[in-house]
C-alpha cells in the first residue's frame, strides 16, 4: 500500500509512519521540523514532503509530488494537529481560525486533493484523527474540542458519500497521550487526575494509536465509524 501521513514528524504521526513502513510504502507530510523528517526518512525509509496544508496550492503541489513518486496513494492519515489550552474568553478570532484550518481545511485539503486516486480505483481508506475531546468536550479547549468533533462530523459524512465507491472512512479518537504536546500542557496533578479517569490505569502510547490506525487502513466492512483510543475514558 501507499501510505499518506500527515503530521507525520509529531510522536503519533511519527509512530504511525513507522507502523506502516515495515511493509507499506509511506508518505509523511510535515510543516516545519526539518530535522525530524530527515531523521525519521533514514530511520524508516520513508519519504517527507514539506507543506502547509493550510494551502490549498502548497497541498496540490505536494500532492503531484506524492502521485509522481508513488503512482497512487491507497491510504490517506489526516492526523495533522495543534493544540492550545485557553479559556473561552481568551480564544483570539486568530487563535480560533488557526485551529480551524490545521484541523478541518487541512483535512478538506489533503482529502479533496488525494481523493481521485482512490476513487478511481474503488478502493482504500482514509482515517481521519480526532480526540476525545471531540467525544466529551474539554474546559479551556473549546475551539480544540469543536475542531476535533468536526472532524466526527466529516468521517461520519464522507463514509456515506464513499461507500459506493468502495472507500472506508472513519475516525479514531485518542485519549491522553504520552506525547511532547500533551506533556506541554498537562502538570503532574494533571495527569494522575486524567489517569485516574482511565480504567486501564495509565495514559496511552503513540504506538497505541498506531496499532488501531493499522487495523482501520485493512478493514473494508468498518466504515464511518469512531473508535476511541483512550483506555476506557470517561
Amino acid at each position: 500500500m501507499a501510505v499518506v501521513i500527515t503530521g507525520g514528524t509529531g510522536a503519533i504521526g511519527s509512530a504511525i509512519a513507522r507502523a506502516f513502513a515495515k511493509n507499506n510504502d509511506v508518505a509523511v507530510i510535515y510543516r516545519t521540523a526539518d530535522e525530524k523528517a530527515e531523521k525519521l526518512a533514514k530511520e524508516i525509509g520513508c519519504s517527507c514532503y514539506k507543506a502547509d496544508i493550510t494551502s490549498r496550492e502548497q497541498v496540490e503541489e505536494v500532492t503531484k509530488k506524492i502521485l509522481a513518486d508513488f503512482g497512487k496513494v491507497d491510504v490517506i492519515v489526516n492526523n495533522a494537529g495543534i493544540s492550545q489550552i485557553k479559556m473561552f474568553c481568551d480564544i483570539t478570532e486568530l487563535d480560533w481560525y488557526n485551529m480551524i484550518d490545521v484541523h478541518l481545511t487541512g483535512a478538506f485539503n489533503v482529502t479533496q486533493s488525494l481523493l481521485p486516486s482512490l476513487v478511481s480505483r474503488k478502493k482504500g481508506s482514509i482515517i481521519n484523527v480526532s480526540s476525545v475531546w471531540g467525544v466529551h468536550g474539554a474546559s479551556c479547549e473549546v475551539h480544540y474540542s469543536t475542531v476535533k468533533a468536526g472532524l466526527i462530523g466529516f468521517t461520519k459524512a464522507l463514509a456515506k458519500e464513499l461507500a459506493p465507491s468502495g472507500i472506508t472512512v472513519n475516525c479514531i479518537a485518542p485519549g491522553v497521550i504520552d506525547s511532547p504536546m500533551n506533556n506541554q500542557h498537562l502538570s503532574e496533578e494533571d495527569m494522575k487526575e486524567l489517569i485516574e479517569q482511565t480504567p486501564i490505569g495509565r495514559i496511552g502510547t503513540p504506538e497505541d494509536v498506531a496499532k488501531a490506525v493499522l487495523y482501520l487502513a485493512e478493514a473494508d466492512f468498518v466504515t464511518g465509524q469512531v473508535i476511541g483510543i483512550d483506555g476506557g475514558f470517561y
